[in-house]
C-alpha cells in the first residue's frame, strides 16, 4: 500500500536518528560554534557565512532520509522531475501510462515555461473590449473587470482569460498487453515500488505484470528540456511492452492541458532517421519541436499522425531521450547515461550549496515532519518555481488558471531562494519584469498613473487577464522592490543598483501616484477601486479603503525605493516622502487592527493579512507591535481556518516570530486546517480542485529560514523564531537573514 502521511510522521523520527549512519561522500568536520566557513553557491562563487552548528551537516544523509517512496498507486501523489524550465510528472509506472487515473487527483503532464498555445481569435478580442470605469477622486479609471458579468464572463473576457494557456507538450507512457493480448490497466499492476532519489534526481519505478518485472528509470537534464528513460523487462520481447508518445491539442481547462478529441485541429510532422525522429508540432499559430533518440536496435511504429510507439527489437533494455524545444533542435542528443550523470552532478551541487537545516537533534515531536516538509519543498520549488518566468501556483504540473502565473504569488513562490542562499534561482525570473515594462507602463498611463502598474494573472506576454478580482489587487506592486532589495543585500554593489533602478523607481512612481488625497482628513488613502489581499472584500471594490497590510507594505516599499536613490547618490524624491508622511494609518477597532478601514472592517475568513503588516512586511512606523500582538492573538482565537490557504500559516509564523512569540510561530506552521496538509510527494494540498499549491511550499521555506537565521533587529539568540525551551536544538548552515 502507499506510504501514508501518518506512516511518514511516525517513522521520520527514527529515520532522522539513523541519518548520521547513512553513507556520505563528505567527512564531518568538527568546528567551533559561530566560526566562518566557505559555502559554495550554484553560481560558483564562494560566500563567507556563519555556521552556528558545532559541526558541518551531513547533507547527503539529511536529504536522502526524505527520499519519496511509494508502493501503491495514488491519484494524489504522482512524482515530478524537472529543472525549473521543464518538468515531467509520472504515475507509479515512472511514465504517464494511466493519465485518466490521475484526472480526479493530481494530473500528469509534460510542461515548460515556454510552451503556450492560443485558440483562434476570429473576433479580435482585446482588453479594450471589456473595460469598465470606476470613480476615483472625481475621475473615471478604466479596469478590465467585465463588470456586467459578475458570475459568467463575457465571450471577450472568457477568451482573454483562457488564452494563451500552457501546453501539455507530449504524453509519454507505456502500452502494455497481457499474454492474451488485452491491454493492462492500473489494477493489473502488482508489487509496485517507486522511489525518487532527491540527491541525484533519479526516479526509479518497479512493477510486475503477470509475474514479469518492469524496471524504469527516468531523469531530467538540468539545463535542457530533456527527459531520459531506461526500461528493462522481458516484456520488451514480443512487443508486450512499448513506450508510447502521443501529442494532444491545447486545452483551456483548469486542470487538463490536453485535448485528445480534436486531432484535426493540429498537425504533427515527423522525419525518421537512424536511431531517432524529429517532430514539428503546429497548433494554430503556435509551433514547437521534439527530437527523440533511442538505443541501438530499437524502432518506432507510427500509430497515427499524433501517436507513436517505440519498441525494442531484440528485447534488450530500451533507452530513449526526448528533447522538447520552442525552436528547431540542431544539437545531437546525449544518451541516457550522460543525462543521468549531469542530473546527479546538478542535484549534488544543489544540495551541497546554499542553506541547510537539520532538525535531527530536536525533541519536539513535530520536528521530523517539519524537516520532511522543508526538504521536499526545496526540491519542489527548485523544479517548479525557478524558471525564467514567474511560476504558476500549480507549477508545471497542472493548468490552474489556464497555466497563467499570478504576480502577487511570486513572492511566496520564490523569495525563499534568497534566504537559502540560492539567489540565482530568484534572479532567473527577474528579467521578465524588465521585458514587460512597456505593457505595465501602458496600463498605468491608461488609468492616469505614473510609473508601471504590474499585472496580476498573466502570461509571458505581460497582458493582464480580465477579472472581477485580480485587476483590483495592489499588493503585488511593491514585490519587485522587495526582490531588488534581496539582490542588493546579497551583492551590495552599484552593478545591482544600476541593473534594477528602473524597476524600483518606476514601481515607486506608480505607488506614489496611486494614493488619493483626502482633503477633509489631510491624508493619502489607498482605494477605492481596490480589493485587498484578503479577497473576501471583493464585492465592495468600489468602496474599499486602506487595507492594513497594503498600507504598511506601501510605506516600506517607498522607503526602500528612497534608500536606492540615496545609494545611487540621488536626493530623496519629495513626492514619495510626502505620500509616506501623510499615508493613512491602519484602522484599530477594539484594540486590534482591522482588515480594512471601511465596513465590514474585518471578515474572519480567507487570508488574515492584517498580520502580514508586521511579519511579511518588516517594521515600519505605521504598525505598533503591541497592537499587532493583540491582533495576532485575536486572529488565532477567532479565524475560520477551513477558509485559509497554504501561505497563511507561514505568514502567521513570520508575524509571531517578529513579535517574539516563538511558540506561536511553530504552532502556526502546524495549524489544523484542511489546506495545511502536505502529501507524501511534498505538495501542499488545498482541495481536489487545487491538489498542489506551491505558494504554501515556498512560504514554508521563507518562514522557517527566517525563524532559524533571524531578521534585521531580531533577538540575539540562536534560531530566534523557535522556542528556547530545549526542544529545538537546530543545526543550520548557509542561510541569510530576512530584512
Amino acid at each position: 500500500m502507499a506510504v501514508s502521511e501518518g506512516d511518514i510522521v511516525k517513522t521520520l523520527s527514527q529515520q532522522i536518528l539513523l541519518g548520521a549512519l547513512l553513507c556520505s561522500t563528505f567527512t564531518s568536520t568538527t568546528m567551533a560554534r559561530n566560526t566562518t566557513v566557505p559555502v559554495p553557491s550554484n553560481a560558483g562563487r564562494t560566500i563567507e557565512t556563519e555556521a552556528p552548528s558545532d559541526y558541518m551537516i551531513d547533507r547527503r544523509a539529511l536529504v536522502r532520509r526524505h527520499n519519496i517512496t511509494l508502493n501503491k498507486p495514488d491519484p494524489l501523489t504522482p512524482l515530478s522531475i524537472g529543472n525549473g524550465e521543464f518538468a515531467f510528472t509520472a504515475d507509479i509506472t515512472g511514465l504517464q501510462t494511466f493519465p485518466e487515473y490521475h484526472q480526479q487527483g493530481m494530473a500528469l503532464g509534460t510542461q515548460s515555461q515556454w510552451g503556450w498555445h492560443s485558440m483562434p481569435n476570429p473576433n479580435g478580442y482585446k482588453l479594450a473590449d471589456i473595460l469598465d470605469d470606476y470613480a476615483v477622486a472625481r475621475r473615471k479609471v478604466p479596469y478590465a473587470s467585465d463588470k456586467d458579468y459578475s458570475r459568467v464572463y463575457s465571450p471577450a473576457a472568457t477568451w482573454l482569460r483562457e488564452n494563451p494557456h500552457r501546453l501539455h507538450l507530449g504524453q509519454i507512457g507505456f502500452r502494455i498487453t497481457k499474454a492474451n493480448g488485452s491491454l493492462v490497466g492500473i489494477d493489473d499492476l502488482t508489487n509496485t515500488f517507486q522511489t525518487l532519489d532527491l540527491w541525484t534526481g533519479l526516479l526509479t519505478s518497479r512493477f510486475e505484470i503477470e509475474g514479469q518485472t518492469v524496471k524504469v528509470q527516468a531523469v531530467c537534464h538540468p539545463d535542457r528540456n530533456i527527459l531520459a528513460i531506461r526500461v528493462e523487462s522481458s516484456l520488451l520481447r514480443n512487443e508486450h511492452l512499448l513506450v508510447s508518445l502521443a501529442f494532444p491539442y491545447g486545452k483551456s481547462d483548469w486542470s487538463d492541458a490536453a485535448d485528445w478529441n480534436n486531432p484535426q485541429s493540429h498537425t504533427t510532422r515527423h522525419r525518421v532517421e537512424h536511431g531517432g525522429v524529429d517532430f514539428v508540432r503546429t497548433l494554430d499559430d503556435d509551433r514547437y519541436y521534439v527530437r527523440i533518440s533511442w538505443s541501438s536496435g530499437d524502432n518506432i511504429r507510427i500509430e497515427s499522425q499524433h501517436k507513436y510507439d517505440i519498441l525494442s527489437k531484440d528485447g534488450q533494455p530500451l533507452e530513449i531521450v526526448f528533447d522538447f524545444s520552442p525552436k528547431e533542435i540542431a544539437e545531437l542528443l546525449p544518451d541516457f547515461q550522460t543525462v543521468r550523470a549531469k542530473a546527479s552532478h546538478h542535484w549534488r551541487q544543489f544540495w551541497t550549496s546554499g542553506g541547510a537545516i537539520d532538525f535531527s537533534e530536536c525533541s519536539d515531536p513535530r520536528a521530523a515532519e517539519l524537516e520532511r516538509r522543508v526538504v521536499l519543498s526545496q526540491y519542489l520549488t527548485a523544479i517548479q518555481c525557478s524558471g525564467t518566468c514567474p511560476p504558476q501556483e500549480t507549477g508545471l504540473v497542472r493548468n490552474s488558471w489556464y497555466g497563467k502565473f499570478h504576480l502577487e504569488m511570486h513572492w511566496w513562490h520564490a523569495v525563499h531562494f534568497a534566504l537559502w542562499d540560492r539567489l540565482e534561482l530568484l534572479e532567473r525570473s527577474l528579467p521578465w519584469y524588465e521585458s514587460i515594462l512597456p505593457v505595465a507602463k501602458a496600463t498605468a498611463k491608461l488609468q492616469g498613473y505614473r510609473g508601471v502598474r504590474w499585472p496580476k494573472m498573466v502570461s509571458p506576454d505581460g497582458r493582464d487577464s480580465p477579472s472581477t478580482v485580480g485587476v483590483f489587487l495592489i499588493w503585488q506592486q511593491p514585490h519587485p522592490i522587495y526582490y531588488a532589495e534581496f539582490c542588493y543585500r546579497a551583492h551590495r554593489d552599484r552593478v545591482i543598483l544600476e541593473r534594477f533602478r528602473q524597476i524600483v523607481f518606476e514601481t515607486a512612481e506608480f505607488m506614489a501616484s496611486y494614493p488619493v488625497w483626502d482633503e477633509s482628513n489631510q491624508r493619502f488613502v489607498l482605494g477605492p477601486a481596490l480589493i485587498p489581499a484578503q479577497e473576501s472584500y471583493g464585492n465592495d471594490r468600489a468602496r474599499n479603503l486602506n487595507p492594513t497590510f497594503e498600507l504598511a507594505y506601501w510605506y516600506w516599499g517607498l522607503e526602500i525605493a528612497q534608500k536606492w536613490r540615496e545609494r545611487l547618490g540621488l536626493e530623496r524624491d519629495i513626492k514619495w516622502d510626502k505620500v509616506m508622511r501623510f499615508l493613512s494609518r491602519p484602522t484599530i477597532r477594539n484594540g486590534v487592527y482591522t482588515g480594512i478601514e471601511t465596513p465590514p472592517y474585518t471578515i474572519f475568513r480567507d487570508h488574515p493579512t492584517m498580520v502580514a503588516a508586521l511579519g511579511f512586511v518588516p517594521e515600519t512606523p505605521l504598525i505598533d507591535p503591541n497592537t499587532m500582538k493583540r491582533t495576532l492573538e485575536h486572529v488565532l482565537r477567532t479565524w475560520d481556518w477551513a477558509s485559509t490557504w497554504g501561505w497563511d500559516y507561514p505568514m502567521l509564523a513570520m508575524t509571531a516570530a517578529r513579535l517574539d512569540e516563538p511558540e506561536k510561530a511553530v504552532d502556526a506552521l502546524f495549524i489544523k486546517s484542511p489546506k495545511n496538509r502536505y502529501l507524501a510527494n511534498g505538495h501542499n494540498f488545498q482541495s481536489y480542485r487545487l491538489p498542489l499549491y506551491l505558494p504554501g511550499n515556498g512560504g514554508l521555506l521563507t518562514a522557517v529560514a527566517m525563524m532559524t537565521a533571524g531578521w534585521d533587529g531580531c533577538p540575539d539568540r540562536p534560531s530566534p523564531g523557535f522556542p528556547d525551551n530545549g526542544k529545538w536544538n537546530i543545526r543550520w548552515e548557509g542561510l541569510k537573514r530576512m530584512p
